[in-house]
């Protein structure tokens, strides 16, 4: 099973950077991941409007988010009449 630190050695090794580079950019890819997250679940619950959310996290997020919260809502119905 790989660790957290193979991946930052192997990454550092395969990508000649030093690990607290690598490190700093898992931080911000990750900060961006929960971001796009919170701006995404804003735009679902009517917190912000569409164009907001597009402005934030763009199109393609906001049309992918859309379709797994519709998706999700006609699996939810599906499962309430069975």
């Amino acid at each position: 099973m790989e660790t957290t630190l193979t991946y930052l050695e192997v990454l550092s090794r395969e990508s000649k950077k030093p690990e607290v580079e690598i490190m700093a950019m898992a931080l911000r890819a990750g900060l961006r991941q929960l971001w796009r997250e919170r701006t995404l679940g804003r735009y679902l619950r009517g917190e912000l409007s569409r164009d907001e959310a597009v402005e934030l996290v763009g199109i393609d997020w906001v049309e992918l988010a859309e379709r797994q919260y519709d998706a999700a809502k006609e699996d939810l119905k599906w499962g309430m009449e069975q």
